[in-house]
Formats: C-alpha cells, sequence, structure tokens
C-alpha cells in the first residue's frame, strides 16, 4: 500500500470511529488529518485535503478546540490560521474520556439522582423506581469516578497496565 491510499485509509476509518468517542464524522476526520500530519495545516488545507466545505471545516475545527483536541498554531510572517492537534495516543485519550464524561455522564448522573429523590408515595412501584435508579446513580458515578482517576495518572504503573490489558 503506498503512502495516500494507507492516508485516506487511515483517514476514513478514524472518520468512521469518530461516533464511539462522540463526534461526527468530519470532526474525526479533520482530527485525524491533523494528527497525522507532519506540521499544522491551515483551514484551506484541510478542505482541500478532506474534500469538504468551508463551514464544515471551520464548524468542526471550533467544536475540535472546544474539546480541547485541537489548537491554533501561530505562525509567523503567515496571516492564515493554522492547526495542530494533540500527538501523545494516551493524553488524547485522557482529553477525550474526561470530555465525554463532563458532556454525557456526569448529565446522566444528575438525571439519576433527580429521579431517584423523588417523593416516596409508599407504593412499590415508587420504591422499585427510587431502587433502581439509586443503584445505577451508584454504579454510573462509580464507573465515572474510575474512569478519572485512569485518566488523570500520567504514565503510572496502573495506567500502563491498564492499557497493556486493552492490547
Amino acid at each position: 500500500m503506498e503512502y495516500q491510499e494507507a492516508k485516506e485509509k487511515f483517514i476514513s476509518t478514524w472518520g468512521s470511529l469518530g461516533s464511539l468517542w462522540g463526534i461526527n464524522k468530519a470532526m474525526a476526520q479533520i482530527q485525524a488529518l491533523l494528527f497525522i500530519s507532519t506540521k499544522p495545516l491551515s483551514m484551506e488545507d484541510i478542505m482541500e485535503d478532506l474534500k469538504i466545505s468551508r463551514g464544515n471545516t471551520s464548524m468542526n475545527l471550533r467544536q475540535l478546540m472546544d474539546w480541547g483536541i485541537v489548537t491554533k498554531v501561530l505562525i509567523t510572517g503567515e496571516r492564515k490560521e493554522f492547526f495542530t492537534t494533540e500527538k501523545d495516543v494516551q493524553e488524547l485519550a485522557r482529553i477525550v474520556a474526561k470530555e465525554r464524561s463532563r458532556r454525557e455522564i456526569k448529565p446522566v448522573i444528575k438525571v439519576l439522582d433527580d429521579v431517584s429523590s423523588i417523593k416516596d408515595d409508599g407504593t412499590e412501584k415508587t420504591k422499585e423506581l427510587i431502587k433502581q435508579t439509586k443503584a445505577l446513580k451508584g454504579i454510573t458515578h462509580d464507573l465515572d469516578t474510575l474512569m478519572n482517576k485512569l485518566v488523570n495518572q500520567k504514565q503510572n504503573w496502573l495506567t500502563k497496565s491498564v492499557f497493556k490489558l486493552m492490547k
């Protein structure tokens, strides 16, 4: 396989996997392109390489910056904006995990907390609802705490061991 074919295959595959970490295909493809790039890219570079519109590129770059995955880079003498992404895979995983927790898991825990604290009217169905939502909230909170502890570790023995188990 030649470079261009491998590059396109990587970007396409990464784009398809984007939904697994909570982003759309174009966002994932932009991040993938920046991830394998040897230098920061301009919006025009990204648009040309991925064959996507300026609006789509701009919107997705902004969202990737909101996630903390992509940053703007100033290049002396250039008027264009350039972009780069986190290159360390484990740091990227930490950023994504933290952001998913903030955007998805914490709101679910809040809803489960609200639902499980309804007034107990003494009926069996109300007691069951409270019991099950408290149990679900507990396990969700515990898993979120565990995930946060793992992603906040900087290459210690525990993180290395978990990543080795996942290979």
